[in-house]
């Protein structure tokens, strides 16, 4: 397979929810339903992180939601699968990481999987924490 070179990372780049959601389903293998993701972004999201193949497609995506003061928090962070393995994902992390920066927040959260650990602290340089969460939708608490 080969792969398309991607010459950097916008943030708050221009996106449409169609290559938005057609990332996601590549990505993830799963279809996407949610409606009018982009406006949600642009509503309640510090910023977000895109980054794009030299013919202009969508290869990367990180949201960076906040609480408006001092916390921002990873969220959705893909690579289209061609664009894998490239340092992509690191790059949409470090401008996510600079963009939270810049709007004054001292601490960036991020949840993942175990299989994403060695990325998040390794490649990105996050701190392991004892951090838990409850599923609401289950009942909890």
């Amino acid at each position: 397979m080969t792969t398309t070179s991607v010459p950097g990372t916008q943030w708050r780049g221009p996106i449409e929810d169609g290559e938005l959601r057609s990332l996601f389903e590549d990505a993830w293998g799963q279809a996407f339903v949610e409606l009018d993701i982009v406006g949600r972004l642009r509503a309640h999201s510090l910023g977000w992180v895109t980054a794009r193949h030299e013919q202009g497609r969508l290869a990367g995506f990180v949201n960076v939601a906040w609480d408006g003061a001092l916390h921002a928090f990873l969220l959705d962070t893909v690579v289209a699968p061609a664009a894998r393995r490239t340092g992509l994902g690191a790059r949409l992390v470090a401008e996510a990481t600079d963009g939270a920066r810049a709007a004054g927040c001292q601490w960036l959260h991020v949840d993942f999987e175990p299989g994403l650990r060695a990325f998040y602290l390794d490649a990105c340089g996050f701190a392991s924490t004892a951090a838990r969460l409850v599923n609401l939708m289950a009942g909890g608490i």
